[in-house]
């Protein structure tokens, strides 16, 4: 059949991407769903940052590319062996799919799935090859997904089935801002209730990050970002206190507002500079949490000496730690119960037509979650 997707050809196009257009809106070519396959109808499609880094070129993904990760849909058609999905079930994608029989997966670790991240560095679905063509030849899924088109096919492992009443738009955001945030506090760091926690760098990931943190009953909750906008939303989340990082004092702020450092810092903005401002907004014997993507030259420089004396632990976060058939529907009905309002981080609902003005938006910072609606 045919589809309509955003189709990234160059990394690296010149500001503003309203003018330069790096994702061209293309009718490509999609095969029909193969064994342990499934094709759905796009309805909601979420800009992230991922998808920016491919766009600047910050995390390099093989072209030409039919980009989007950040999804929910409609079940329309079954490949051969898929007998736990019926035609019209909704759907939320999952960008890392897993196995479920590598060492991760039977470790209890899909997040880390193998065979997964190897199909996604390839630009590959999990079950094989690619599915989609163009006069040229093949073009590359991202992340398994390809989710900014009107359809797409992918394996059954990149899906997990939510209730049809769910808002779409609502609904994509689970797939990887949420499970991504609430996943970091709530897996990877374990958050308790009274225990302290920061989040530095309030995007989509990071203010679901604090969703998660109050939901988890952490406090204080401190929120750190450059924008004043961003601090203000995160204020309305609930009893949150927020720091300017762009004071001079932003690390002495925030450590006399958890006395003395947090036992939780978040870094989820994606930079050196923010990951070594959470490491030492840490208090002794806390731990720092990263899941931002900085480019892949990035490092940090660690006092050796504070891991060991302090008892400091550092750790990465890939995809909250997630377990997607598990947690997504526990997160769904945190957001039915009003305990996890993820639908505030919904900046605006966009046509196809105005991605590439859309991610002008999401590089200057001025958007949260913003959504293609199909």
């Amino acid at each position: 059949m045919q589809t309509t997707a955003a189709v990234l050809r160059t990394m690296g196009a010149a500001r503003p991407y309203a003018d330069s257009r790096p994702l061209s809106i293309e009718t490509v070519t999609l095969d029909a769903p193969g064994p342990g396959e499934v094709r759905v109808a796009i309805k909601a499609a979420g800009l992230c940052h991922s998808d920016l880094s491919v766009i600047n070129g910050d995390r390099p993904r093989p072209l030409p590319m039919a980009l989007g990760h950040e999804a929910a849909g409609v079940v329309e058609a079954l490949g051969e062996g898929v007998a736990d999905l019926a035609v019209g079930d909704h759907v939320v994608m999952v960008f890392m799919p897993s196995c479920g029989h590598c060492n991760p997966c039977a470790g209890g670790r899909p997040a880390l799935c193998e065979p997964g991240a190897a199909a996604n560095g390839k630009g590959e679905l999990l079950t094989g090859g690619r599915r989609l063509h163009d006069a040229a030849g093949d073009l590359n899924h991202h992340l398994g997904c390809s989710a900014f088109a009107s359809h797409a096919v992918v394996s059954r492992r990149s899906l997990v089935k939510v209730d049809a009443d769910l808002p779409f738009e609502h609904a994509a955001l689970f797939g990887c801002a949420v499970l991504t945030g609430v996943g970091a506090v709530v897996n990877t760091a374990g958050v308790r209730a009274g225990q302290s926690a920061v989040v530095v760098g309030l995007g989509g990931v990071g203010l679901s990050s604090v969703l998660g943190a109050l939901a988890a009953g952490a406090s204080p909750v401190v929120a750190v970002d450059l924008s004043e906008d961003k601090l203000a939303l995160a204020r309305t989340l609930g009893p949150v206190r927020t720091v300017n990082a762009a004071d001079a004092d932003a690390v002495e702020q925030v450590r006399a507002l958890t006395g003395g450092g947090a036992d939780f810092v978040f870094e989820m903005a994606g930079s050196v500079r923010a990951l070594d401002a959470a490491w030492r907004m840490t208090r002794r014997g806390g731990t720092t949490v990263t899941a931002g993507l900085p480019p892949p030259e990035a490092a940090l420089a660690v006092n050796v000496v504070s891991l060991v004396a302090e008892e400091r632990t550092l750790k990465g976060s890939y995809i909250g730690t997630c377990v997607p058939s598990r947690d997504i529907p526990r997160y769904v009905g945190l957001f039915r119960q009003g305990r996890l309002p993820v639908d505030r981080l919904l900046t605006g609902v966009i046509p196809l037509s105005e991605i590439n003005a859309a991610f002008d938006r999401l590089a200057d910072g001025e958007a949260v979650r913003t959504v293609v609606r199909f």
